[in-house]
């Protein structure tokens, strides 16, 4: 059995590997070791991560995929969710989370059936979880939404501002044929703001951007 830490953070000004520390101790006192740590750039409502499924593709049947929170693994929708738990569970990966105390067994159960009956009762809290990360990610994108009309109809509302020298230098890597991943880890970028950079970069190469500075998107969660 391989114990594989999963930490991601939404945006690059996040850290991601804030939790580090948390599950190291986790571990140590549950007497096994880390194999190796995955570190992710992404939004959680993001089913396609490449990071999770190089995690998954390292796995083997009765590994353990190691969170410090549900929500750092999921805040999918339903369908999505699903989905997820499905690859999960056809690969006999066990998902142990700091913040579910009842997967806490699944690292060492005592025998078939504890396994069988911690993996049941896992399996429906998880369910649980995931779907209270997704109403509190709904209900804090309703609140900004109502944040940002009522900004706007006031003339408050100027937008995010833009971080131009971190895409300035991501659009620089581009242009010397650095890899998509090769990036994302060097700068901490997320995958989003990198296809927007690598649109615009195309754009101006075709004659089609409109005098635009490259470097000049938003930067995004």
């Amino acid at each position: 059995m391989f114990v594989r830490a999963y930490l991601r953070a939404s945006t690059a000004e996040q850290d991601a590997t804030r939790a580090r520390a948390a599950l190291d101790a986790f571990a140590a006192s549950h007497g096994f070791r880390i194999a190796s740590r995955y570190v992710e750039h992404e939004s959680g409502t993001r089913l396609a991560r490449p990071e999770l499924f190089r995690l998954l593709d390292d796995c083997g049947p009765g590994d353990v995929l190691l969170v410090e929170q549900v929500d750092r693994l999921s805040r999918l929708s339903s369908a999505d969710w699903s989905k997820l738990r499905s690859e999960i569970e056809a690969r006999q990966v066990r998902i142990v989370s700091l913040d579910l105390p009842t997967s806490w067994n699944l690292i060492a159960a005592p025998d078939d059936f504890a396994a069988r009956m911690f993996s049941a009762v896992n399996a429906m809290m998880l369910d649980v979880l995931a779907a209270v990360a997704r109403k509190d990610y709904d209900d804090r994108r309703r609140r900004q939404a109502e944040g940002v009309s009522r900004a706007r109809t006031a003339g408050l509302y100027k937008g995010r501002v833009e971080n131009t020298a971190s895409n300035a230098a991501i659009a620089r890597s581009l242009k010397d044929g650095q890899s998509w991943r090769e990036i994302m880890i060097g700068t901490g970028c997320s995958r989003t703001l990198l296809a927007k950079i690598a649109r615009r970069l195309k754009n101006e190469r075709s004659g089609d951007a409109s005098g635009t500075d490259p470097c000049a998107v938003e930067d995004i969660a």
